[in-house]
Order: structure tokens, then C-alpha cells, then sequence
């Protein structure tokens, strides 16, 4: 959005030629003033809470993502936690099956 600014152009003029700018000078100085003003995108306070309310919104998604992947993240660490638990008592009875049988032979 581009934005208009406001510019006392007869004020400005006034100001300089009180300080002892000659009359052309002071509106070569005016001139270029106004062209820097015309090609100026300036961000306005309506822009600024709209990128703000984006910003906003995309960082509430990032949240609510991040919360699901570590709700996610916990279930499969507490499935690995009960395989590993089921894996090691399988190679315990395993241990001890080999135990009695290497004992029974002696």
C-alpha cells in the first residue's frame, strides 16, 4: 500500500527562505523533497497489525503443530519403552531356559 504524506509545501518553502535560502533554492530543496516523499512506500499503522496478525496466526499454527508432534513423539517413545520391556523379558526367560538346561546337563 502505498502512502500519501502529508507536506506543508508553502511552510516549507517560508521556513527556508527565512534562514537565508534564496527563493530558488528553497524550492529546488521542496522539489526534491516531494519526489523522495512520491516514490516512498511507507508502512502504515494498518499494515503494520495486519503482518502483525499474520505473524500472529502463523506462530499459533507452529505452536499447535509442535504440540501435536510432541504428543505424537510421547506415544511412540511409550510404545518403544513397552517393546523394549516386552523384548527384554522375552531374552530373560530365554537366559534363564538356557541356564536350566546348561545345569541340568551338569
Amino acid at each position: 500500500m502505498m502512502v500519501a504524506v502529508t507536506f506543508d509545501t508553502l511552510k516549507f518553502v517560508k521556513t527556508l527562505k527565512a534562514a537565508g535560502v534564496p527563493e530558488a533554492h528553497a524550492e529546488a530543496f521542496f522539489s526534491a523533497v516531494r519526489d523522495s516523499h512520491e516514490t516512498a512506500e511507507l508502512a502504515t499503522k494498518a499494515d503494520l497489525r495486519e503482518h502483525e496478525s499474520a505473524i500472529r496466526h502463523d506462530f499459533e499454527k507452529l505452536d499447535t503443530g509442535l504440540r501435536h508432534e510432541i504428543t505424537d513423539l510421547r506415544k511412540d517413545m511409550h510404545a518403544l519403552g513397552q517393546s523394549m520391556i516386552i523384548k527384554l523379558g522375552s531374552l530373560l526367560v530365554v537366559a534363564v531356559g538356557v541356564l536350566a538346561a546348561v545345569l541340568k546337563l551338569l
